[in-house]
């Protein structure tokens, strides 16, 4: 459910697998892995399927690993990191035809990092479902030096390349994956408020 009366801001539902498709890629990331196993039971679909699953070594993924194998898709791809899961994406979307549906589930952050790979490649938004799961974090751009700032819990945050200490809004960015950061004492330096952990 959205609770910002921000119009940009993400509406995530449930996924659905669109059983007329000719291919479905599925990237997840963390918990986002149980929402995979619960939506895609289908052996007909999964032979149709490919997913993408970010599991970094440093987490106990090895759970979630393993009930992704066993949904016995065409292809189950785990890589370390985001970032190399986003290069392995690029590749099959370069490759993508008509047909294709994309399924995202993981944290908000993830989510708009991969959609915001998808829209760059011309898939259309009516062929991407999404489902939020995992810590209530943000991916957050600095408007004033550019960086980003990932798992952001709370705002007031610190910008993770300048050091502002950033007010992160509501607005969002599709085309970046991103919300907003302003830096929030700027009229009056040194005077932050306490930091309030986000809710949605």
């Amino acid at each position: 459910m959205q609770s910002s009366p921000i119009k940009s801001r993400p509406v995530y539902g449930r996924l659905k697998p669109v059983t007329e498709a000719s291919l479905h890629i599925i990237a997840a990331q963390g918990e986002g892995a149980q929402a995979v196993v619960e939506a895609f039971s289908d052996q007909g679909i999964l032979a149709r399927s490919l997913i993408l699953f970010a599991a970094p070594p440093a987490t106990n993924g090895s759970g979630h690993i393993h009930a992704l194998r066993a949904l016995s898709a065409k292809a189950v791809d785990v890589v370390p990191c985001v970032n190399d899961l986003l290069v392995r994406l690029r590749i099959l979307l370069e490759a993508g035809t008509m047909g294709t549906r994309l399924y995202v589930a993981g944290t908000e952050g993830f989510i708009g990092q991969v959609c915001s790979q998808a829209l760059h490649h011309a898939v259309d938004a009516d062929a991407i479902q999404t489902e939020r799961r995992g810590p209530l974090t943000r991916r957050v751009q600095c408007v004033h030096c550019k960086g980003f700032t990932d798992d952001v819990i709370a705002s007031p945050a610190q910008c993770a390349h300048c050091g502002l200490q950033m007010l992160v809004r509501d607005h969002y960015s599709r085309r970046l994956g991103a919300f907003m950061g302003v830096c929030i004492d700027a009229e009056a330096p040194g005077v932050v408020p306490v930091a309030e952990a986000f809710r949605s």
